[in-house]
């Protein structure tokens, strides 16, 4: 049986500029303050709100069918959502999927995630691109009482990204073991019994997914803290070394990351990157990072492989971006986003280290990217043959 449809709004949505959107609340209740972002995905709203790198960030997903798979474990990027909230146009839909074990909306009222229905989410996402990622507060009140001067002030006093590491927010407290593989019908996730080679990763506010392909690449995961030195990183007898994705701004995890990544790049170790990996890897080789208008946050976007000018369908979750005009002699653009030409990867010549920009381990092509993994197990083979 359908929920009555409230009196009056029971959540909104306040900009820094004084706009004001209501709607209908679910999930927790309270007040949120981040920077409002919109996705364009079609599918997978549970592994965007556990992406740690939505720290800091509430997501307006632009597809209007949320909620109808429901959530279940196996689809956390990490134990709970890291999303600060959530903003779509209609009530979630009640679920409808085999593997569901929990509702959308019960979910978020569990783990303590905010979350607005009801919202003319075209007019959102316009002004999103058009004046760039706002900051936002968003409340849910049950009985629709709202201070809209002070959540304004409140959106208004919100600092913002730049400058903000997060990374230290979202990583593991201490080091651990990964062996679990991509999922597999009718199975479901296998672990890897005999892996090659042993790989130390960085985790910034890794995605589970992204330690499955590594795993499934033949690899020993060890995953350490962020803040991890290349001591402690080199103590591991590493095959290879994995710089992981996360939130934030890149130059201010790179205060005490960049530092380590120097380290390794004097040694001869393959070495992989994505997203703010990607982004840490070009600040340790001289170049510079910069906040985008309103970043990219989708499961279409094109990118263009500039070494087999192979265009690959990507998933992106960026507010920052490398300045491809800083990169430095021996360093190479490999990819750029077709949207607006913005750097989508680097390598350094004649080495083993990459890394890019978007989430091949998102697999939105399907497959269009994962040949990155492989290229990184075939780096560390030929380490060891040679």
């Amino acid at each position: 049986m359908a929920d009555t449809a409230p009196s009056k709004p029971t959540a909104c949505l306040a900009l820094a500029d004084g706009t004001v959107f209501y709607g209908i609340g679910f999930g927790a209740t309270g007040q949120t303050v981040a920077e409002l972002c919109f996705n364009t995905a079609m599918t997978g709203y549970q592994e965007i709100m556990t992406d740690p790198s939505y720290a800091g960030q509430i997501v307006t997903f632009t597809f209007p069918h949320i909620g109808n798979v429901g959530v279940n474990p196996e689809d956390d990027e990490t134990g709970d959502p890291v999303a600060a909230g959530m903003v779509v146009k209609w009530d979630p839909t009640l679920a409808s999927n085999w593997r569901t074990t929990e509702e959308l909306k019960a979910w978020l009222t569990r783990t303590g995630r905010i979350a607005i229905g009801g919202v003319d989410t075209r007019r959102l996402t316009r002004a999103i691109r058009q004046q760039g990622a706002p900051h936002v507060a968003l409340a849910h009140d049950p009985d629709g009482n709202f201070d809209l001067e002070a959540l304004v002030s409140a959106a208004r006093a919100w600092p913002g990204l730049e400058g903000m590491d997060l990374a230290k927010d979202v990583t593991c407290a201490q080091s651990y073991r990964w062996d679990e593989m991509r999922w597999a019908w009718p199975d479901g996730y296998p672990r890897q019994e005999a892996p090659a080679h042993k790989v130390v990763a960085l985790d910034f506010g890794a995605k589970r997914n992204i330690l499955r392909c590594l795993a499934s690449v033949g690899c020993d995961v060890t995953v350490l803290p962020a803040t991890a030195t290349a001591e402690e990183v080199m103590a591991h007898n590493p095959d290879g070394v994995f710089l992981s994705n996360g939130p934030g701004d890149p130059a201010a995890t790179g205060e005490y990351a960049v530092p380590m990544i120097q380290e390794i790049l004097k040694t001869d170790l393959p070495v992989f990157g994505i997203c703010l990996g990607h982004q840490m890897l070009a600040l340790a080789l001289g170049a510079k990072t910069v906040k985008m208008n309103h970043g990219h946050h989708g499961a279409n976007h094109p990118v263009k492989d500039y070494e087999t000018g192979k265009v690959e369908i990507t998933s992106m979750n960026h507010g920052f971006a490398v300045d491809a005009q800083t990169l430095p002699e021996g360093v190479t653009e490999t990819h750029v986003s077709l949207f607006d030409g913005s750097n989508c990867g680097i390598r350094i010549a004649d080495r083993p280290v990459y890394s890019v920009q978007h989430h091949p381990e998102a697999s939105p092509g399907p497959q269009d990217s994962f040949y990155l993994f492989e290229r990184f197990a075939e780096a560390m083979a030929a380490r060891k043959a040679a």
